[in-house]
């Protein structure tokens, strides 16, 4: 049975994309075949080949599962702006049930793990009525939620969890990330975290001032999130 996640942020810049590269290393490095997608992602560079985002990139890169850029990343948009906004500005509309059409392409795939990465946080707009949200709820996927550790995490982590078990969907598990060294009583607030966000901590990213998912592949204990079976391929 494959096991496929939504990974959300507490915020924008928290380290959505470094949790969900080291997730998949993490994967690889057990034996487990892996995919990934960004299904929108705003702030994309023009190349030869067309609008290409680094975090996207950073994903086709680490999966061992043979992907075009088109197929992790269907919607790519120019401007580095909140995604609805950066579509108007190109003339575009942004519908969920379109973006879930595109991940379901690859959910369809005989792939252990597929990790779809948001963008922002969990209720970044995609047009007046739906938010990226919707994306999760439509495809009825757990969540793995990454709390950027700075001055105010524990406000934001809060309000993320309660909205998603409020859409009706699973917090499989979350994941600090020290984002800020400066941080005040970071050690109080991780504690504070893990009693009261009742999921499962896959791990604490310390500070890390070039993070690349390689590196962070054993800090993050998949076991907590995947069925016992996978580990006995």
């Amino acid at each position: 049975m494959p096991a496929h996640f939504f990974v959300t942020g507490t915020d924008t810049d928290v380290g959505k994309t470094l949790i969900s590269e080291g997730l998949i290393h993490a994967a690889n490095m057990q034996g487990l075949s892996t995919a990934a997608l960004k299904p929108v992602a705003a702030g994309c560079e023009s190349t030869p080949d067309g609008l290409r985002n680094e975090d996207a990139l950073i994903l086709q890169k680490a999966i061992n599962t043979p992907l075009s850029y088109e197929q992790i990343n269907p919607v790519a948009l120019a401007a580095p702006m909140a995604p609805h906004i950066a579509a108007a500005q190109e003339g575009r509309n942004l519908r969920a049930s379109q973006l879930a059409g595109f991940c379901r392409g690859v959910l369809m795939q005989r792939t252990d793990i597929v990790i779809i990465e948001g963008a922002g946080g969990w209720r970044v707009p995609l047009n007046t009525r739906e938010t990226l949200a919707d994306v999760a709820k439509i495809l009825s996927l757990p969540v793995i939620m990454v709390v950027g550790m700075r001055l105010g995490c524990l406000n934001h982590a809060y309000l993320t969890a309660e909205a998603i078990r409020r859409d009706g969907l699973v917090l499989a598990g979350w994941v600090s990330n020290h984002i800020d060294p400066d941080m005040p009583a970071y050690a109080e607030s991780l504690a504070d975290l893990e009693q009261g966000l009742g999921a499962p901590c896959l791990g604490h990213i310390p500070f890390l001032s070039n993070p690349q998912g390689i590196h962070i592949k054993n800090d993050l204990d998949i076991g907590k999130i995947l069925p016992p079976e996978f580990f006995y391929k």
